[in-house]
């Protein structure tokens, strides 16, 4: 009869249940895995069979058979390791666990031939999972400890290497289960940040900027060669809120299956991804062979930046629709669908002609090559960025001297009091954080306007010729500039500072189609 040893196998960032089943029997000396392995998955039975012989147990010459149960799901990974090869060793009876119910226990890691543990990747979706389950003990790689033990409800058993993980099986060796951390106590400290105080003559579009991180409002800044647009942009980490435990938890996740954390550090800060324009679009949305996340997943809970915005490939940009709206990314094959959380805050920026230097006397575009430049960029694509805001260059020889900077602390202040109110705001609505999430019963209920809010709004509604999508967002904006000023009610000031938000759209007769 066949030994039964539980593991845990993935898929994007959904995991199950794998039986590991083993059986030897009388026959031909050969190893099969079976169950739609990868390569990865049928070369271990080489570090299976270095690792045994460095033990010095014996390698079974009969016929092996490795069954990977649920066998219709691809599996890929080396994390089946050690699950075969204490499966192995205890169906030829060469071990023998004491006071150990191996059906208790998840068994996860990679072997070497020296017969060390090593971690993988997305070892802490699968933990998540296996607690979900109902798993109460996982025995696990030492190396994964720092990343895995955040997750509370499970005991994890960390060995070094395959020898203390038998010796344990058989009472030998004595290992109590590592403590669950708290992620407070080990958030990193705040480091040294590019500040907004370094800022010099934008004070007109900083309100915007906080605006943006405050509600989750998608941004594009619009400005000559060397006007600040990228400046800011990478100032934004600095008045991100912080993230919460859940947050911090998902992010890592994401990191985790994507093989990026660093020495299986959790990620406490929330990511800011600035991809070059000659990304694939398959980068930035994900895919490839296994579906892996790409660009806007990994920027989940925190920005992603696209620089020169119009030189992106049409094909690349158009990829964002869904994700901008539904605020997932669903990767179809053949074979499966991953399905990926893509919650990001959207930055862009743009020159406003090819040449960058629209309205000055540098500039020599015509209204055709700046109407072609800025049709790159989809009609869809920017009704979906809440502010569009224009950047003029900087006078150093007035604007240095002149200019009130603003600090990353002073604009964060700001930003975390928004986010406050609109954690309490909707306290009750499942699945919305922020103002940009609203759906038309929250905005009913949350945004109401005065009579004379409405008739300005409807007056710049036919004048611009709004899309629907757009009088929703400018409404959104006016909420968030409503909570920044700690106000229960839409004023007209803020409704005004919505419709200033639309630089682009009020050019779109002219330059747009």
């Amino acid at each position: 009869m066949a030994i039964v040893i539980q593991s845990l196998g993935i898929m994007g960032l959904e995991c199950y249940v794998v039986d590991v089943e083993v059986a030897v029997l009388n026959g031909i000396a050969t190893m099969n895995i079976v169950g739609l392995g990868d390569a990865a998955v049928k070369e271990s039975k080489d570090r299976i069979e270095a690792c045994i012989s460095l033990l010095q147990y014996e390698f079974p010459c009969k016929k092996i058979i490795v069954n990977l149960s649920p066998s219709e799901i691809k599996k890929s990974g080396t994390y089946f390791d050690l699950a075969m090869l204490i499966g192995l060793l205890v169906e030829s009876e060469q071990i023998i666990p004491e006071g150990i119910i191996l059906s208790d226990y998840i068994f996860l890691g990679e072997i070497s031939t020296t017969g060390k543990l090593k971690s993988f990747s997305g070892a802490l979706p699968m933990v998540i999972e296996a607690k979900k389950k109902g798993y109460k003990n996982i025995i696990i790689p030492a190396d994964c400890i720092t990343e895995v033990s955040r997750v509370h409800g499970i005991n994890f058993y960390t060995f070094a290497d395959v020898y203390h993980v038998i010796a344990y099986l058989e009472k030998r060796y004595h290992a109590a289960p590592n403590r669950n951390r708290t992620i407070a106590g080990e958030k990193e400290k705040r480091k040294e940040m590019l500040n907004f105080s370094d800022v010099k003559g934008h004070a007109e579009i900083l309100p915007y900027i906080a605006a943006a991180v405050a509600g989750n409002h998608n941004l594009l800044m619009i400005g000559a060669p060397g006007c600040g647009k990228s400046m800011i942009a990478k100032r934004l980490p600095s008045i991100m809120p912080d993230m919460t435990d859940e947050e911090i938890l998902d992010v890592t996740s994401i990191y985790s299956i994507a093989g990026l954390l660093r020495e299986n550090q959790l990620v406490t800060r929330r990511p800011f991804r600035a991809p070059h324009y000659n990304v694939s679009a398959n980068a930035l949305i994900g895919g490839g062979v296994n579906a892996k996340p790409g660009e806007i997943t990994l920027a989940h809970r925190g920005t992603l930046f696209l620089d020169e915005f119009p030189e992106f490939s049409r094909r690349t940009l158009e990829s964002l629709r869904q994700p901008l709206e539904d605020k997932i990314i669903t990767i179809a094959r053949v074979k499966h669908t991953n399905c990926y959380p893509a919650d990001f805050l959207l930055v862009a920026a743009m020159n406003p002609c090819p040449c960058g230097h629209h309205g000055s006397t540098k500039c020599n575009c015509t209204d055709f090559e700046i109407k072609r430049y800025r049709q790159r960029i989809s009609g869809p694509i920017l009704d979906r960025i809440d502010i569009q805001k224009y950047m003029g260059k900087v006078d150093f020889s007035r604007d240095s001297e002149t200019s009130v900077s603003v600090s990353s602390d002073e604009l964060k202040k700001q930003v975390e009091l928004a986010r406050a109110i609109q954690r309490k705001r909707f306290l009750n609505c499942s699945e919305i954080m922020t103002n940009s999430q609203m759906e038309a019963a929250h905005m009913k209920e949350f945004c109401q306007l005065t009579p004379e809010t409405m008739t300005l709004l409807l007056k710049a509604y036919d004048k611009h010729q709004f899309s629907a999508r757009t009088y929703h967002k400018v409404i959104k904006l006016a909420r968030t500039f409503a909570d920044m000023d700690k106000s229960v009610d839409i004023q007209k000031k803020h409704l005004i500072q919505g419709l200033m938000s639309r630089d682009l759209d009020k050019e779109k007769k002219t330059y747009m189609v």
